[in-house]
């Protein structure tokens, strides 16, 4: 893939919904939208605030953050810094 996220914008990967839930098995209208996922991509930042993500982080974002893509038959979100709130390590 040849995408490059300009400024301080990312592009990240979510995790898969949860299928299963103690043994219950969850339809795909009614599964909670990820709040994780890993970033693929990551912009250079800008003169007011550097980039601090990379490739490879996993990170936590808000619920409605971001602006969904499909590429390549995958689904991507595309979001700013400023909407990731944690990374987890």
């Amino acid at each position: 893939m040849n995408i490059k996220p300009l400024a301080d914008r990312v592009l990240i990967l979510p995790a898969p919904a949860e299928e299963k839930i103690g043994g219950i098995i969850i339809p795909d209208t009614a599964k909670e939208k990820p709040l994780r996922g890993k970033v693929v991509a990551a912009g250079n930042g800008t003169k007011d605030e550097e980039m601090i993500l990379k490739e490879g982080d996993t990170v936590l974002y808000g619920k409605y953050a971001g602006t969904e893509l499909e590429l390549e038959g995958e689904k991507y979100l595309i979001m700013r810094q400023s909407d990731v709130l944690a990374v987890i390590e």
